[in-house]
């Protein structure tokens, strides 16, 4: 890791009185040592407890799982309306905000950004009176293990802190490609707690990586593109007023995820879109709910990104204060709207078009040669000159994949429905056994007999590609199979998670990969038998298969194809193979 860079005079002084301000129980090893350094998580331990004690009738402090090393996962819950539960937050009709750091435990700003944050209004020197209106929820460090993977140069690409955590757990998963599949102990954890407060934003705190540039910190926030249509208004007024309150303080924020089209090439320029549901923007606009993503710039020192992270936490306070009821009250009709997506077209997936428009960006002088260690072309930054870029941005987003929604839902067969439940009950999704079996059901079904297995794991997956489209046809359904209805607020996660075609869904994460691998063969002995008694058998399919040959080389070249086109036309073909094993139905069962 880069040893920190020296720290400016006055940011040292702004940083020296805070600290002389604070109540000793409640300041950081961050704070202490002038931001060149960052605390352990028994610090987070420790000073979760001294919030709770110090203002007991204000913070709670929550243990809300255990890491797969033992390590409790601590969340503080902060109102001035008293120490509240979650049903009695909800009861109150209060809007809940969901601050969280270290998600990439070597990005670690946002865990000091929000203690101090915290600590400030809770004395009223900042965002007074929002903690009146909102409930917060501040869960300092997600990813526990991986934080306390401490070293310097655990983030190569960072200046500083000293040291650091590692960017995945103990188990190497990173949790933010754990959303949608939620297979760990920590996302299952995180889950639960948003399923029991509702937060109405979850606000995700993060340090990118990449070039040198002026731009200091970016701010993402769905939904804006991409989910309930008047719920996009509120995302676009969160993140326009933060973007806003940033540059009021200094800050030169952009809007869009800063990294090059073409990797270390400033000219390729930014294309900005909606991240699929494995991220956390691109899941909780699934579930009718804002989330903002915040990446400061990695190479601006610690105390200036943790100085620009609890400016962006103190700013989603002040709006959530302001506009955070008005929000809740959306999101609630955007739930009973999702109710009636069935039947609807629904996209799952989102795109920048071929727009493109030439925009102003802060960079610095830069040069472009080839290297005599890699041998590539590299591009060198003089960040002593600041330089105005010219370059193209395209962030017009629009649909990708789009789906018409089923008009009841979706069947999920006894044989697999202890393997989903526990997924659907993970995210909140509502579902049911069937007690009795539906003969001869009319449903729709998917099949891909040539699917695409990736070459390589994926967070301990093979993931899955297919090919196809829903048809019609007339199956058994026995009984303790699940049923999901389509009319339901979280429909749009649902349909993310069951559509096959989906970019996250259970199958591309390879949960049905047996499905779509063949058990059962016919030996070439036999399949030569086979075929020639079904050709003197019939003639139409005799003239069928000699025009194949005939117009189709590939097929007429190779002997295993040719032998399989008797086969799958045989009674011994498996008629479950390529069948995905989840069923969309118009009926609602219920």
């Amino acid at each position: 890791m880069r040893p920190a860079l020296s720290i400016a005079l006055p940011l040292l002084v702004l940083m020296a009185t805070i600290s002389a301000h604070a109540a000793p129980a409640l300041t950081t090893e961050a704070e202490r040592s002038g931001y060149a350094r960052t605390g352990r998580y028994a610090e987070v331990i420790a000073l979760c407890d001294a919030f709770a004690g110090l203002y007991p009738q204000r913070v709670r402090c929550i243990d809300f799982g255990t890491t797969p090393e033992g390590r409790p996962m601590k969340a503080l819950i902060a109102s001035n309306r008293g120490a509240l539960t979650a049903d009695a937050a909800r009861n109150a009709g209060l809007p809940v905000v969901l601050v969280q750091g270290g998600i990439h435990a070597g990005e670690i700003d946002g865990k000091d950004a929000g203690f101090l944050a915290l600590r400030q209004m809770l004395d009223g020197e900042a965002a007074r009176s929002a903690l009146d209106k909102v409930v917060l929820i501040f869960v300092p460090v997600f990813n526990i293990d991986g934080h306390e993977r401490f070293g310097a140069w655990n983030r190569p690409n960072q200046n500083g802190p000293a040291e650091m955590g590692w960017r995945v757990t103990a188990q190497n998963y990173n949790l933010n490609r754990d959303y949608a599949k939620a297979d760990t102990p920590e996302m299952q954890a995180m889950l639960a707690l948003v399923n029991a407060w509702d937060p109405i934003a979850t606000i995700d705190l993060h340090v990118t990586d990449g070039a040198k540039f002026e731009h200091d910190v970016s701010i993402q926030v769905e939904p804006l593109h991409a989910g309930d249509e008047a719920l996009r208004a509120a995302g676009l007024a969160l993140r326009e007023g933060t973007l806003t309150a940033l540059r009021k303080q200094g800050s030169l924020p952009v809007a869009f995820y800063p990294s090059f089209v073409e990797n270390d090439n400033p000219a390729s320029g930014f294309v900005d879109g909606v991240a699929p549901p494995r991220f956390s923007t691109g899941y909780f606009h699934l579930r009718n709910r804002i989330a903002m993503l915040v990446e400061t710039h990695s190479w601006k020192d610690y105390p200036t990104r943790v100085r620009i992270t609890r400016n962006t936490v103190i700013a989603v306070m002040e709006l959530a204060a302001k506009h955070g009821i008005d929000w809740r009250r959306t999101a609630l009709e955007a739930d009973a709207r999702a109710k009636q997506l069935g039947g609807s077209k629904v996209p799952l997936s989102w795109t920048a078009s071929d727009k493109v428009r030439t925009i102003d960006f802060r960079g610095y002088v830069y040069t472009r040669t080839p290297s005599e260690v890699s041998g590539a072309l590299m591009t060198r930054y003089d960040d002593s000159r600041p330089q105005l870029w010219k370059v193209p941005l395209r962030d017009d987003v629009v649909p990708g994949l789009a789906i018409a929604a089923p008009k009841g839902g979706y069947l999920v067969p006894a044989f697999y429905a202890d393997m989903v439940a526990p997924r659907l009950r993970t995210h909140g999704i509502v579902y049911e056994r069937l007690n009795q079996a539906l003969p001869d059901a009319e449903v729709g079904i998917f099949r891909d007999e040539t699917p695409t297995f990736a070459a390589a794991s994926s967070e301990s997956h093979q993931r899955l590609t297919v090919d196809g489209e829903w048809t019609t046809e007339s199956r058994d359904i026995g009984a303790g199979a699940l049923f999901v209805p389509i009319a339901q607020p979280k429909a749009r996660l649902a349909m993310s998670l069951l559509e096959p075609l989906a970019p996250d869904s259970l199958l591309a994460w390879g949960l049905f990969n047996n499905a779509f691998e063949q058990k059962e063969y016919m030996e070439d002995y036999v399949a030569e038998d086979v075929a020639r008694e079904m050709l003197a058998r019939d003639p139409a399919l005799r003239e069928r298969f000699e025009r194949k040959v005939k117009e189709d080389p590939k097929f007429a070249a190779d002997p295993q194809a040719r032998l399989e086109f008797f086969h799958r036309l045989h009674s011994a073909w498996d008629e479950r193979y390529g069948l995905y094993p989840v069923m969309r139905t118009d009926e609602a069962l219920r």
